[in-house]
């Protein structure tokens, strides 16, 4: 895998092991756009607590803010960089499964 890609899948591995990440990105993909106002109120966290995660997201690709009404700024889920992640994982997965697959045929013949 590319260095470059390697990297994105990184961040979002990193993005990805926080519970509250993974919740607020749960909310965006199931609820569509959302302020971080909108996410405090059905998420157990502050609103200056969602804002600090959905930077951190948004380093790592995985949201994109877009101005709204009322300089109100929308978040958006983002699945590229969860795509170069599947991807690192099907990777190692493949590896993997040639590797088993050969200890099986070793022990079978």
């Amino acid at each position: 895998m590319p260095p470059e890609r390697e990297e994105i899948a990184e961040q979002v591995f990193v993005a990805l092991g926080d519970p509250t990440r993974r919740s607020i990105l749960a909310e965006l993909a199931a609820g569509g756009p959302a302020t971080a106002t909108d996410l405090a109120a059905r998420l157990p966290i502050t609103r200056q607590g969602i804002a600090k995660h959905l930077n951190l997201l948004a380093d790592a690709g995985l949201v994109t803010a877009e101005p709204g009404e009322r300089r109100r700024v929308r978040y958006r889920h983002r699945t590229a960089p969860m795509r170069v992640a599947q991807l690192f994982l099907a990777a190692l997965a493949r590896d993997w499964d040639d590797r088993l697959d050969a200890l099986k045929v070793h022990l079978d013949g």
